[in-house]
């Protein structure tokens, strides 16, 4: 008899209760500048326990959303910082912003680990992963080359099967790998790093951009975890006249 696969981890109460108050929050329900009432009061209004809704604070606190002070209790920031997961984006649709965007796939496969995808997704040398190359063009022009690596197989079956479906059905090629992974994963809070440096584009990248070899470029290299497990490594060059992307900054 098979053993039994393990159930993919659901989406945190906790969770879901923090975006439930940042919600209440831009909502104006608890406007900036108000004190949020007692733990008792909000916990009844919340229809929550307790225990649960002082982790909420907790992460509220953390990410800079209240601020609190003895004698006064928790009062909603002036600002409200972005929560990183929240703004976790596919880069086809980060790059649209009202534009016609098309991905197209350039190579679909396995391969075995390189340098880059051992690094950042912990891989064994004996690993083979997914591999995906994609073309996206914005208003007909390409504008984004973009190489991504997957997790290995048994991995997103343990951690994220609706992923791996998704990487073998029709949508892979017409999306990203980080944009399936996403909608697979949108009850779970899914976070990512990125790194972002200049460089040029290449004879190969240059032919698949129609830009010159020596063509100056934005290189992004970007993570995706849940919780510590890597699940997406990806690199996205963008050349000359590719729209910008919008960067979130906080403090």
């Amino acid at each position: 008899m098979a053993g039994r696969q393990p159930a993919p981890p659901q989406r945190r109460p906790v969770v879901a209760l923090y975006e439930r108050m940042i919600e209440a929050i831009r909502d104006g329900t608890y406007p900036p500048g108000s004190t949020l009432p007692t733990e008792p009061r909000l916990a009844a209004e919340l229809g929550v326990s307790r225990p649960a809704l002082r982790e909420a604070l907790i992460l509220l606190q953390e990410d800079g959303a209240i601020t609190v002070r003895r004698g006064v209790g928790r009062t909603v920031s002036p600002h409200l910082p972005p929560r990183g997961f929240e703004y976790l984006k596919p880069v086809e649709q980060l790059l649209s912003e009202g534009r016609q965007v098309r991905t197209s796939a350039l190579a679909r496969a396995y391969e075995e680990p390189t340098d880059f995808s051992t690094q950042h997704l912990l891989l064994p040398g004996t690993s083979r992963v997914r591999f995906w190359e994609s073309l996206i063009e914005v208003d007909g022009l390409p504008a984004c080359l973009t190489q991504e690596w997957a997790a290995r197989d048994e991995t997103l079956a343990e951690l994220l099967p609706d992923a791996a479906a998704a990487f073998d059905g029709p949508a892979s090629t017409t999306s990203s790998m980080l944009r399936l992974l996403l909608e697979a994963g949108r009850e779970l809070p899914l976070t990512g790093s990125s790194s972002i440096v200049a460089t040029t584009l290449g004879r190969q990248r240059g032919e698949q951009l129609g830009r010159p070899a020596d063509s100056p470029a934005v290189l992004v290299t970007q993570v995706v975890r849940l919780d510590r497990t890597p699940l997406l490594a990806a690199k996205h060059m963008l050349p000359p006249g590719a729209p910008a992307l919008p960067v979130w900054q906080a403090r």
